[in-house]
């Protein structure tokens, strides 16, 4: 999850889509890097394939909160993005 967090704020498309399974990887990566900096990570919770999160960014000056749910699998060797439930609060 830190990984992937990195990437987003380096802009890291490739890695992001090298991260994400097979199964339900987009063929491209939407991303407005240009006008979203992200600032912070807060793991929440984590289980063996899941970890929540809330991520904060600044959009145009303002920040946003992302509160996601994440789904991972292990395929040796590594760890995958699956899917993630976005949490309305």
């Amino acid at each position: 999850m830190r990984s992937r967090y990195t990437a987003y704020c380096l802009n890291k498309s490739d890695y992001l889509l090298s991260s994400w399974h097979p199964s339900t990887r987009p063929t491209i990566l939407e991303n407005d890097a240009e006008n979203t900096k992200w600032i912070r990570l807060k793991i929440v919770s984590s289980t063996k394939n899941t970890v929540e999160f809330i991520a904060t960014c600044r959009i145009q000056g303002k920040a946003h909160k992302l509160h996601e749910t994440s789904r991972f699998i292990f395929e040796r060797p590594c760890w995958y993005y699956v899917n993630g439930e976005i949490h309305t609060t």
